[in-house]
């Protein structure tokens, strides 16, 4: 039972987005993160948060703290405070998990991910490599087209 739950997850996950291919470099947020240690890594953050950022994992939609949160501030790295996106950045697109349509810049790296069969683009906190979620191309057409689909657990929100 627990096995059919997991593949539902996994299949509501990836069929709630649409995939787009964005390539750039990672080594920048290789060296920083193995600054610590996997067992440090498991000491500061969380399970639920470990599982995300360290082993890109993905928390089930509509269930993280943040997606349907809308206040002004800013939204961090959950593991390193790395600031990532301005709050007026945020959009409602009810496929369960907050969404951006840009990043601050230099504040997140991508990575091409053909897990599970399909071609997506990670998104990783360009300070500590964390995963934050992926990138798609179905974000408002009035901005910037994208949407940043991003686990609540990757991230942190501090009021203006």
């Amino acid at each position: 039972m627990k096995k059919i739950v997991a593949i539902l997850m996994v299949i509501s996950t990836l069929t709630s987005c649409q995939s787009q291919q964005n390539n750039n470099d990672v080594a920048k947020a290789n060296s920083k993160q193995t600054s610590k240690t996997e067992d440090e890594w498991k000491n500061e953050l969380t399970r639920e948060q470990y599982e995300v950022l360290r082993e890109k994992g993905t928390e089930r939609p509509f269930t993280g703290q943040y997606w349907n949160h809308f206040e002004k501030g800013k939204y961090v790295c959950a593991a390193c405070g790395n600031a990532l996106f301005d709050s007026d950045a945020k959009f409602e697109s009810d496929c369960g998990w907050p969404s951006f349509d840009k990043a601050i810049k230099g504040s997140v790296i991508y990575k091409t991910d053909t897990s599970y069969g399909m071609e997506r683009t990670e998104v990783m906190c360009a300070n500590c490599g964390g995963h934050l979620g992926h990138v798609f191309d179905d974000g408002p057409e009035e901005t910037t087209g994208k949407r940043f689909c991003t686990n609540s657990v990757s991230i942190e929100f501090v009021k203006k």
